[in-house]
């Protein structure tokens, strides 16, 4: 033993440096570990057995695994900026000054007071809440609702911003293997032999797997392996990085560790990688299961791996006086390692009736007492574990011997980490002989060419046997065991712990069964196994067992929950990366930007980008200053910044077939060199954007979308094109950042682009919703002459880089008729003039083009549109549907934005019957007064009628259904 704790042994540990202590504090104590220790480890070797509490009944838990399946060991670390709870002692390597805690657990780990829902545990069976939860129901939000939520989760939510950084990558390789044991190593060797660019990722920090700890000659083959791999360059090795997620396509998500928890480090803390494989071999290697026994979740009842990996990995002793039970030979491998350590192994508890083979053998050749056919009927201990009970396994639990020990060791087989390969589509097959789900190597996840999209290898694929790779000898085969002993009483079930972290036992999962949850999704959800942090990777096999046999069928038959990535739980700050603060939503500007900011603009938020919503000048309230602007263009000239429009390109051989599809109208026919505006509607009917689009050439249009639906269109369309119309011959591409985009409007807007010089845009040469290339001003220039203000309009499109260019050429150019740059607001107020809709004002979600009136958009001449059917039921093609109407005040006081005009009667709430309600209102200053348009049951039907508006604290409103269109009703100054 040493000084890095009572329990390190004097000798061994192949990943610890004795040179480099490391001093830690747990709960408040100071102790000291060794560099390459875990905080498992290292708490181990201080005698900490006890590591928190579980969830549901505060029962005292310690690790029973060494890897990322522990389900116990989860403890708060660090302090301020940097905690972070529920981290996985077993997987968290040791830091000098780390500063960790217990959790679920008041006023102290040793005594909680929590721990008495333990004593209670008959009043807490599985799906007690169900039950218990509902009665009587004003309970619930007072009493039950504040007492779940002050219960839930295990440690406490960080209160401080994270002060560690995160970065994400980029890769692609032929082959991605996932595992660096001796099987993923050997396949990434032959991959690369044959020329392919092969990728290696490891989730710990050393190489070799299970390999160096448990054979003789292990870590030699590694070292050769590795020794090969590193000389090749066209070979990538990656240690601390867990394969999250496997997706479609060959997509994969890992996580890379680069200095967890170091805050000294002065590098990310974590990267997340985004990698493409032509092929990914999973070599993930396969996870051993406890045994459900009473008693085995008493702190010191470890998986017999884990035991052998404390030993040899970590110079730890779990106990000094080791029981091992076991249904497999390859628990005999503790045996030795423990003996060889010099721990003390009184007795081995094989719940097989003949144990014979070459690893027994060794066992009894040391003088090792082998119990054939016998089980652990209890363990005599709270906190720790003191004595082993003895007993049948054939019988009921008869105790036959008691056994003093300090620690037990239990094996119950195998399962293949199958977690990747099931992400993706993968399919499992059973095997009686071994006892568990391998993957199907004849029904694997396929990629877009129908070809397997990942392989399987070593024990990923089943195949538990080394002997091949090690020389090790060959192994007998195992003893399926759900319950040990195979008749135990309904009070040993009690005992019987399936989900540690949970607290699901024996008797939940077949209580559930009784109950009627005969689905393995229904029995997971109400007994909650498999819920927990570790996801069931040490639980699940043993519960579907359990209700297979509750169930009397086959496991096949019962069959499995599904794996859902993330394979290890994955911080928010690695997902996020830079995406936070400042960045969380980054912050996108037209390449005028600059120039707004300096004449004063305030800002207004529309998608992710800021836009003008008006510059006032010295002394103007915001009031004022969009007055000024409408006024300026409706005398003479003004500009809009409008380089945020959505662009999409449409172009392929079937792009005006696909675009009659998404529009209402019909796009088809437009002629080259004209534009036409559109509406589209979801496949619910519902108007979800507008715009104009310009036909460019024979197969290609330009899209133009509100800004805030750029992207969302654009998606709109792919998953269209994607998902049903995959064979249509179409290309799509958001092309907004391309452009720089400026409304040049007003009655001398022609006047203004003619002294810049370069086109001809005459009304002849260029009418009404036409367009035209050229230049402008010497820069290249696509113009539109279309209008969202009534008034004479060019849009002129020039490339992103040459946009400010184009602004300050207009700006200098027009200072002697008064240029005025305008904002959003100023452009909604002249659209509500004009009785221009805008989506997100007159359109919420609910509203279909026939409500507002616009039915001359839907085209009558083509069959079938996105939306069409849904427009057709009857709630749709009702005559009850609100329509728009202007609404002009008889007060002169301007109408709130949303409020409802009220109807007689009063609704099933106690409630005044609405009849309609305001969608948009502004005071014109071209019309010196209130305006606003609405949605009105029968509106247009109701011209002269006033609705009443009532608000709360104030005198009702009052307002006069009138004709939306407020001014130039006949549209002739949009000629000029």
């Amino acid at each position: 033993m040493s000084d890095s704790g009572p329990f390190r042994l004097s000798r061994g540990g192949r990943l610890i440096d004795r040179a480099y202590p490391l001093p830690f504090r747990f709960d408040g104590r100071q102790m000291r570990g060794l560099q390459g220790d875990t905080l498992a480890s290292a708490l181990l070797a201080n005698g900490q057995l006890m590591m928190g509490r579980s969830f549901k009944y505060h029962r005292p838990r310690g690790p029973i695994a060494s890897g990322a399946e522990e389900p116990n060991a989860l403890l708060g670390l660090g302090q301020g900026g940097r905690f972070e709870p529920n981290q996985r002692a077993t997987t968290t390597p040791l830091v000098g000054g780390m500063v960790t805690q217990s959790q679920n657990c008041w006023p102290s780990l040793s005594v909680d007071v929590g721990a008495v829902n333990s004593w209670l545990y008959r009043f807490f069976p599985a799906g007690f809440y169900y039950k218990t939860f509902i009665h009587p129901r004003p309970f619930w939000k007072h009493v039950f609702e504040p007492i779940i939520r002050r219960s839930a989760g295990l440690g406490k939510a960080p209160t401080d911003a994270d002060l560690d950084t995160y970065e994400q990558a980029y890769g692609h390789a032929d082959l991605v293997v996932v595992g660096g044991g001796i099987a993923g190593l050997s396949a990434a060797r032959d991959a690369a032999r044959e020329g392919k660019t092969v990728t290696v990722l490891e989730q710990t920090g050393h190489w070799g797997g299970r390999t160096p700890t448990d054979h003789a000659n292990g870590q030699a083959l590694v070292d050769a392996l590795l020794g090969e791999l590193r000389a090749m360059p066209n070979v990538t090795l990656r240690r601390n990085t867990m394969a999250t997620g496997l997706y479609d396509h060959g997509y994969l998500i890992a996580r890379e560790a680069l200095a967890d928890h170091d805050p000294n480090a002065g590098i990310p803390r974590q990267r997340l990688w985004r990698i493409r494989a032509g092929h990914v071999i999973i070599a993930s290697g396969a996870l051993e299961r406890p045994l459900s026994f009473a008693g085995n979740d008493v702190p010191g009842v470890i998986l017999a791996s884990a035991v052998r990996d404390f030993i040899a990995d970590y110079g730890v002793a779990p106990g000094r006086r080791i029981v091992i039970v076991t249904n497999n030979d390859d628990a005999y491998r503790t045996v030795l390692t423990a003996l060889d350590a010099g721990l003390e192994v009184p007795a081995v508890i094989d719940a097989r009736h003949e144990v014979t083979g070459a690893l027994p053998e060794a066992v009894r050749s040391r003088g090792v007492r082998i119990l054939a056919a016998s089980a652990i009927a209890g363990i005599k201990g709270g906190q720790t574990v003191e004595a082993v009970k003895i007993c049948s396994h054939t019988g009921a639990g008869q105790v036959s011997e008691i056994i003093e020990a300090d620690c037990v060791a239990m094996s119950g087989g195998w399962s293949p980490v199958v977690h990747l390969w099931s992400h993706c589509g993968g399919k499992l097959n059973w095997s009686d002989a071994q006892a568990m789900f391998s993957p199907d190597t004849g029904r694997p996840p396929t990629g877009a060419d129908g070809q397997a999209m990942a392989t399987p290898v070593g024990a990923a694929a089943g195949d538990l046997a080394v002997a091949t790779l090690t020389g090790a000898a060959a192994e007998q085969p195992l003893l399926p065991v759900w319950v040990m002993p195979i008749n135990a009483t309904r009070k040993m079930k009690f005992k019987m712990w399936l989900d540690f972290q949970n607290d699901v036992k024996v008797s939940d999962v077949e209580l559930a069964a009784q109950e009627g949850y005969e689905s393995v999704e229904h029995t997971k959800r109400y007994t909650t196994l498999g819920m927990a942090t570790d996801q069931g990777k040490v639980s699940n096999i043993n519960g579907l067992a359990v209700l297979s046999k509750a169930l009397k069928q086959a496991i096949p038959q019962t069959g499995t929950t599904t794996f859902r990535p993330p394979y290890t739980p994955l911080t928010l700050g690695t997902i996020a990366a830079e995406a936070r603060g400042d960045l969380f939503q980054p912050l996108r500007k037209t390449p005028m930007h600059g120039w707004h900011e300096a004449k004063g603009a305030h800002w207004e938020p529309v998608g992710h980008w800021r836009r003008p919503y008006c510059y006032p000048k010295a002394g103007e309230t915001h009031h004022d200053a969009i007055a000024r602007e409408v006024r300026a263009v409706r005398a003479s000239v003004g500009t809009l910044d409008a380089s945020t429009l959505g662009k999409i390109i449409v172009k392929g051989p079937d792009a005006g077939r696909f675009l009659d599809m998404i529009y209402t109208g019909m796009m088809s026919t437009l002629p080259v060199g004209k534009c036409r505006y559109g509406l589209i509607c979801t496949e619910n009917g519902f108007l979800t954007d507008d715009g104009v689009a310009a036909r460019l050439s024979e197969d290609t249009w330009l899209v133009h979308t509100t800004t805030g639906g750029a992207d969302r269109i654009h998606a709109h369309m792919e998953d269209w094109l994607q998902c049903e119309w995959w064979d249509w011959k179409v290309y799509t591409a958001n092309v907004t950042e391309q452009w720089a985009q400026v409304a040049v409007v007003g009655p001398k807007a022609r006047i203004l682009l003619e002294r810049l010089g370069g086109m001809d845009l005459s009304a002849e040469a260029l009418p009404f919703m036409g367009w035209a290339e050229g230049e402008i001003a010497g820069i290249p220039a696509r113009v539109y002459r279309i209008s969202f203000s009534g008034e004479l309009s060019f849009e002129v499109s020039v490339p992103a880089k040459r946009g400010l260019e184009l602004w300050e050429r207009l700006h200098e150019a027009g200072k002697d008729l008064d240029i005025t740059p305008y904002g959003t607001e100023a452009m909604h107020v002249m659209r509500a003039e004009k009785g221009f809709i805008m989506i997100g004002d007159e359109t919420d979600g609910t509203v279909i083009p026939q409500d507002l009136g616009m039915s001359w958009a839907i085209s009558k001449k083509k069959a079938d549109y996105i939306g069409k059917r849904a427009q057709e039921r009857s709630f749709m093609a009702s005559s009850e549907r609100w329509k728009l109407v202007g609404l002009e005040s008889l007060d002169g006081r301007m109408l709130p934005d949303g409020v409802y005009a009220v109807a007689d009667g009063v609704n099933g709430n106690g409630q005044r019957n609405t009849q309609g309600r305001v969608t948009s209102t502004y005071v014109s200053p071209t019309l010196n007064k209130p305006i606003a348009m609405g949605l009105v049951l029968h509106g247009p039907d109701r011209m002269g009628e006033v609705l009443e508006f009532p608000v709360a604290g104030e005198q009702s409103y009052k307002a006069r259904i009138v004709d939306p269109v407020f001014y130039d009703k006949e549209g002739s100054r949009a000629n000029g």
